[in-house]
């Protein structure tokens, strides 16, 4: 009799411990319920090995599973890698053409487009009278306004490639700090399920969140081999994390003044994968300062150069009003240097509005020949005028900008269900979660009600006898 009351003590205190067990796992859910990368964790129940008693078999009550069961799906986190990897794309990318697109923006402010039409009416008016000085002087400010908004333009559009140079830079040492704290992370990991009779759940979370802050950086592979150590690799095959080590990125100054990626071996080899990165922040910046803003910045300096040709042709043919002739009208050769000649500046005298057959002062053929340039097809071929290719160029980065914004969009879209779908399997229910405190509390108060019985049951054995 007393070795039965006494394995209902025992069924009692293992029932109080595992209950109590189930509340604090329970309460650890609850209060990260807003912890963002938390998985929830559930207590498995079993019960106890059974005691043969009289020929059968006797219950011994209950045990909680030493580990802690981690709710997650690892495929969705996963895909949530991955789609983190193409949000940041488009992210830095939409980023950085909505900084270009505020440069070719005229809708509220002075723009190339009315720089050139004041400077192809000046010339008009010039025609109308060659030998004015207000006329030339007009034309020469008006001038001086185009080849400033030119070179605006490509100062603009480069600064905007090198804040993205200084970005990718920045991403560099962010990369090599989520790999080491990666690294850092398999290690306790590793020594947390050392022999799995434990499980590390709170650094597992830890780590896949920081999995997918890296993979919104820079495309990565990933995989978890049997030890638990999570191994990273970049998309070309080289190795970011292997069990406890990490490998780290840098960058050097390329030919073209930009930092190049470069990966570095345990050896101290470095590779440059900087045409290997396919994804992340990293893709949307390199691609935007390499081949994007570089186009922008193409079209721009040959629109530029296409009027200092034409102008700079008819003008050296003309006559200005001392009888010279041969004055070239722009310098430079380009958007980034397009300048009007200082000599001109100095003397509007040498502008030459009159061609080689007509006498001065009087003569304008030169100077309408030069203003009816704005209509002639001497851009994209023969195929545009000045204005048109502009516009063009314009049309070009808004176009750049809807398609960035359109997968921008498609992908936070994509995003979202997933979050959506991870909740679903790894997220807390505070609904759930109280149902199952009150499950555990009241078979918490059970079993202090059994330990009780018991006790009385002894004290009736202990007067017996």
């Amino acid at each position: 009799m007393a070795n039965i009351i006494y394995g209902m003590f025992n069924v009692a205190k293992t029932a109080l411990i595992t209950q109590q067990k189930a509340i604090d796992v329970t309460a650890n859910n609850i209060a990260n319920v807003n912890t963002e990368g938390y998985s929830r964790q559930r207590v498995t129940l079993e019960q106890n090995e059974p005691v043969y008693y009289e020929g059968g078999t006797l219950g011994t009550g209950v045990q909680a599973n030493r580990v802690i069961q981690r709710i997650y799906d690892r495929f969705i986190n996963q895909q949530l890698a991955e789609s983190e990897s193409d949000l940041g794309r488009w992210e830095a990318q939409l980023e950085t053409l909505e900084k270009a697109e505020l440069m070719f923006d005229e809708t509220s402010g002075y723009g190339l487009n009315d720089a050139m039409a004041e400077f192809w009416n000046s010339w008009q008016e010039v025609s109308n009278n060659p030998d004015g000085y207000t006329e030339r002087a007009t034309l020469i400010a008006d001038t001086q306004n185009l080849t400033d908004v030119f070179n605006s333009l490509s100062a603009e559009l480069t600064q905007v490639q090198s804040d993205n140079d200084a970005s990718i830079t920045g991403a560099v040492e962010e990369i090599n700090a989520l790999t080491s704290e990666i690294a850092d992370l398999n290690l306790l990991i590793a020594e947390v399920e050392a022999g799995s009779l434990h499980s590390a759940n709170d650094y597992r979370d830890q780590r896949d969140l920081k999995l997918q802050e890296l993979s919104a950086l820079i495309d990565v592979d990933s995989f978890e081999d049997d030890d638990g150590y999570l191994t990273i690799t970049t998309a070309n095959g080289n190795t970011l994390v292997d069990r406890t080590n990490s490998w780290e990125l840098t960058t050097y100054t390329n030919a073209d003044g930009f930092e190049d990626v470069y990966w570095t071996s345990g050896t101290g080899t470095e590779e440059n994968i900087t045409d290997d990165i396919d994804n992340g922040k990293l893709k949307g910046w390199i691609e935007a300062r390499d081949t994007i803003i570089p186009g922008y910045l193409e079209d721009l300096d040959d629109l530029a150069a296409g009027i200092i040709d034409a102008v700079n042709t008819l003008h050296a043919a003309g006559t200005d009003l001392d009888g010279g002739t041969g004055t070239a009208f722009f310098t430079g050769t380009d958007a980034s240097d397009i300048a009007i000649n200082s000599d001109i500046v100095d003397d509007s005298n040498l502008i030459a509005a009159a061609d080689a057959t007509e006498g001065i002062p009087g003569g304008s053929e030169n100077a309408i020949a030069i203003a009816e340039l704005q209509n002639e097809l001497l851009m994209g071929g023969g195929t545009a005028t000045f204005d048109d290719f502009y516009n063009a160029l314009a049309a070009n980065v808004g176009n750049d900008i809807y398609q960035a914004q359109v997968n921008s969009d498609h992908q936070t879209t994509i995003n979202q269900q997933l979050v959506t779908y991870q909740q679903e399997v790894s997220g807390v229910s505070l609904d759930e979660e109280m149902v199952d405190l009150i499950q555990f509390q009241s078979a918490y108060e059970a079993a202090a009600q059994l330990v009780t019985v018991v006790d009385e049951m002894l004290q009736k054995l202990i007067e017996m006898v």
